[in-house]
């Protein structure tokens, strides 16, 4: 299960908004093995394009420097699918490459409404689990 404070949802819907119709991106890093989201960082999608995302990989490898320094890792992956529902694509699945971390997809496809999903990914295998939003 993903426990995640309201506040971090805030931001990522803010930014898959803010970037639709591109797929937005980041993670969000917490102490190593504590699986506690605790400071979220906004990436550039090297890709600017509405259906695949990637870090800008000078950007990534900044960040994680900046991890490593602080005894942090990534807790969650998120980006966005701004024409399909939130569910990891064939890409997506490829290129997870996170094992301790929470895939978070946002669906910006309704103008109204946000889809917001989470899915681990391990050696290609797609397993849904349920986002516990917390007030803290």
């Amino acid at each position: 299960m993903l426990r995640i404070p309201a506040a971090m949802i805030d931001e990522i819907v803010a930014h898959a908004r803010a970037d639709h119709p591109d797929e937005a991106c980041g993670i969000i890093a917490g102490p190593i093995g504590a699986d506690t989201p605790t400071r979220l960082v906004r990436m550039l999608n090297a890709e600017r394009s509405p259906t695949f995302y990637r870090f800008d990989s000078g950007e990534q490898l900044r960040l994680y420097r900046q991890l490593d320094a602080a005894d942090e890792e990534v807790v969650v992956v998120y980006h966005s699918h701004t024409g399909t529902e939130a569910y990891p694509s064939r890409t997506d699945i490829a290129y997870a490459g996170e094992p301790q971390a929470h895939y978070l997809l946002v669906s910006t496809r309704e103008p109204d409404t946000e889809e917001i999903r989470s899915y681990r990914i391990l050696d290609g295998v797609v397993t849904e689990e349920p986002v516990e939003i917390i007030s803290a």
